[in-house]
């Protein structure tokens, strides 16, 4: 089963877009939050179910914060992170994990792309393709599950727009 990820869209149409535009075929999306009604948007283009999370630029009640569930064997959490993690340390996200008996946490947040096995958690955060921050690029991920078999993650970084330069001269 392959699983669409994207999030921190904040309203982006054009990324939204973009993003889907480079989607590979997926049974699913998830959307981490921030903007949770991006997930609508998301779901009108490609017909696909979304499984959206509220991040910390949602208002209360657009979505839930957090979203716990089973593919292929595996339980999954999509949370968008803000929460549970403090000064950047990740390894809080894999404690929480533990707790509620998830072996996958899809966050976001951060707006960075990370996929990163801690101990036998799967952390991944796809980025943002609206907004990324620490000097990477827009991005979203896909997950690959098959029963059994050791979860695969691919980061798949949007074009960048040439910038457009204008000129002034002062007179």
């Amino acid at each position: 089963m392959k699983i669409g990820i994207i999030g921190d869209t904040h309203g982006s149409q054009q990324a939204i877009r973009k993003a889907v535009q480079l989607l590979p075929p997926v049974e699913l999306l998830l959307h981490t939050g921030d903007y949770a009604p991006d997930a609508n948007v998301l779901e009108t283009l490609t017909g696909l179910p979304v499984i959206k999370v509220s991040g910390n630029c949602d208002r209360d009640g657009l979505a839930n914060p957090d979203e716990i569930f089973e593919r292929e064997g595996f339980n999954i959490w999509l949370t968008h992170g803000h929460k549970y993690f403090h000064h950047g340390d990740v390894g809080e996200l894999a404690w929480w994990a533990h707790r509620l008996e998830t072996s996958i946490v899809v966050y976001g947040h951060t707006h960075v792309p990370m996929a990163k096995w801690y101990g036998d958690v799967l952390l991944i955060n796809p980025g943002s393709p609206a907004r990324p921050r620490g000097g990477s690029k827009p991005s979203f991920a896909v997950l690959t599950l098959n029963a059994g078999e050791k979860p695969q993650v691919e980061l798949i970084e949007l074009p960048m727009e040439e910038p457009k330069i204008y000129s002034a001269f002062a007179k």
